[in-house]
């Protein structure tokens, strides 16, 4: 099932959305907040397999996927549509785990909510998406290939998380310090990444 309103033309800089989510009252309650901050919903659906298709219709400014529907669950639906066109993604599901976390990044999810999705906690996890994705992009110019792109920032992500638990920091401030050392270093930084990683084993 796919849910449109007719709407007057977009504005130019206007951010649109696709929700995909099986439950209907938690897309009514989604599309409320994110219309409450100035975003246009271009398109809702109740399965994976229709926001794949929506997506390549809409082209979407941002992502919201449900990880459990019908047909086809919301990380692999991250997945396709990452292929066809990188986008930031958030992923609702109902409980969070670092395993989790590290599949979510490798399918090309930015930011996820742990259900019940409020909109005090929807309005940081669209901006970390966003800030994520500017992040992603800049790895893409590094990197040869999406694939590539794909791996170093799982290696990034997780050693943010090394750096953010080691040195008691935040994830801007984990991402500026692999910045730093990066250019100091004159390496990329998923090669710094994964060097903090491999120190980390041995510790």
């Amino acid at each position: 099932m796919i849910e449109r309103t007719t709407q007057p033309p977009l504005e130019k800089g206007t951010k649109t959305v696709l929700i995909a989510d099986d439950n209907a009252i938690s897309r009514k309650c989604l599309k409320s907040h994110l219309e409450s901050f100035g975003y246009r919903i271009v398109a809702e659906v109740a399965d994976g397999e229709k926001a794949v298709e929506e997506a390549k219709k809409h082209r979407p400014s941002l992502i919201l996927l449900d990880i459990k529907m019908p047909r086809m669950g919301g990380i692999e639906a991250a997945r396709i549509i990452t292929n066809l066109s990188p986008v930031p993604i958030i992923l609702i599901t109902g409980h969070a785990s670092e395993e989790l976390a590290e599949e979510a990044a490798e399918a090309g999810v930015f930011a996820y909510l742990v259900k019940p999705v409020t909109r005090k906690h929807l309005l940081p996890a669209i901006k970390l998406a966003f800030t994520r994705f500017e992040e992603f992009k800049r790895l893409e110019e590094e990197v040869a290939d999406l694939r590539e792109a794909l791996e170093a920032r799982k290696l990034i992500e997780k050693a943010k998380g090394i750096l953010m638990k080691r040195c008691k920091i935040d994830e801007e401030a984990a991402y500026r310090l692999l910045q730093t050392h990066s250019q100091k270093e004159n390496r990329k930084m998923h090669e710094i990444a994964k060097m903090i990683i491999e120190a980390s084993k041995l510790i």
